[in-house]
């Protein structure tokens, strides 16, 4: 029996001053799974009536599934074609993970694009790279690559969870007065997008259906990039390959300021205090909620960076860290992936070209050393470890010790 799922879309609702757009998902076994977007009812005459975000926010759920999808209304043909070119280049990406699959519509029309004066949204999350994507653009800082940027998006839900309604809105406030000096308006959205359980590769399809609520409204969405075209890290949920794939005719999804290092980011966001001392960049301080009143922790690597970041552009640490960092939690960090290994390289090379030989110079030098030999000995151990393993079967019901190169 063909692997095939429908896709309805519920009337919106509205309840305690907010409006509710909701997909249902039916899969072969008839299971419904619901996919929600929630926003403030005072921006419900913005959201569009077209199917094409909810496709958007569902493409990677039917590829991870090999579940041909069944779209009970209207979409796009131009999106369609976008979504067949990232099916194929996600399949060959991630083989085990996403099959190719079939989209059908019910009806295929294209949908009506705003206006040039109606400008463009963001998606916002406080962050270097949504700042330094909102100043540019917003203070015209690119020529004619600027972008007539009229609002942000801030999602709860991508990484302070839906339960933590408090942490949330404290994040809020401070993304709202970094827009506001810019004449930016912020908007907010929440989603159970991550309830479908798909994984950083869905970024992109989460972010872009959120963006794209809003198409007639506004003309295109961007998504800040994370890293630089210099050293990208291919798969990766969000990349200047894939992320303009979930657009359309009537609403394009750009991938912004790749040709910018993070370094290079600071030093034009050093220009814009209201962004320093409300800078949002930790993963791991807002949602502890012993900390919550924390904008960033100061300890966690994410926060380690953006503290180097500020240094080697001779920014004094603004106070949106309460404490600084020094040279031997700097030593001291572990198991870096791809991602933030290449990071903190590019934070080195622009050290050093600097000329900057501070005592924290040598000490990320030592941490970047020690990280890439523990890679190494993972590469060597492992494959040791489980023909072990595979051997004495015993082995496996035996609580493993931390081994030398785990924190």
């Amino acid at each position: 029996m063909k692997n095939l799922a429908h896709i309805w879309r519920e009337e919106k609702t509205e309840a305690d001053g907010s409006v509710t757009i909701t997909a249902i998902i039916e899969d072969s076994k008839q299971s419904k799974i619901p996919l929600w977007y929630r926003v403030p009812a005072e921006h419900s005459s913005k959201i569009t009536k077209s199917w094409d975000p909810l496709v958007v926010g569902s493409i990677f759920w039917g590829m991870k599934r090999g579940a041909d999808l069944h779209v009970h209304g209207e979409i796009s043909p131009s999106l369609l074609r976008n979504l067949e070119k990232l099916q194929i280049i996600w399949a060959c990406w991630r083989p085990k993970s996403f099959k190719k699959i079939d989209v059908i519509a019910d009806k295929e029309i294209e949908q009506q694009r705003a206006d040039d004066a109606a400008g463009d949204i963001m998606a916002f999350s406080g962050g270097v790279d949504a700042c330094f994507t909102a100043f540019r653009h917003a203070a015209n800082r690119c020529g004619r690559l600027s972008r007539n940027l009229k609002a942000g998006l801030m999602i709860h839900g991508v990484d302070i969870p839906l339960k933590q309604k408090e942490v949330f809105e404290r994040a809020y406030q401070n993304s709202e007065a970094i827009l506001e000096s810019l004449g930016v308006e912020l908007i907010t959205m929440a989603t159970n997008f991550k309830a479908l359980s798909l994984g950083q590769d869905a970024f992109a399809g989460m972010t872009g259906s959120c963006l794209m609520l809003f198409q007639g409204t506004y003309r295109a969405g961007l998504i800040s990039s994370t890293e630089p075209y210099q050293s990208l890290v291919i798969p990766w949920g969000t990349n200047p390959l894939t992320d303009p794939l979930v657009s359309s005719d009537a609403f394009e999804i750009i991938h912004d300021s790749a040709d910018f290092t993070r370094t290079q980011k600071m030093a034009m966001l050093s220009e814009w205090p209201e962004a320093l001392s409300r800078l949002r960049v930790c993963w791991y301080g807002p949602q502890n909620q012993k900390n919550f009143d924390r904008l960033n922790c100061g300890r966690c690597e994410k926060c380690v960076r953006t503290i180097l970041n500020l240094r080697v552009v001779g920014v004094p640490l603004p106070e949106s860290f309460e404490q600084d960092v020094s040279d031997a939690h700097i030593s001291s960090l572990r198991n870096l992936d791809q991602t933030q290994a290449n990071e903190f390289r590019s934070i080195l090379q622009e050290a050093e070209k600097a000329g900057i030989s501070a005592s924290w110079v040598n000490a990320l030098k030592f941490c970047l050393w020690r990280n890439r030999l523990e890679a190494r000995l993972k590469l060597f151990w492992y494959p040791i470890k489980n023909t072990i393993y595979n051997l004495l079967p015993g082995l496996k019901k035996q609580k493993q010790k931390a081994s030398i190169w785990k924190p």
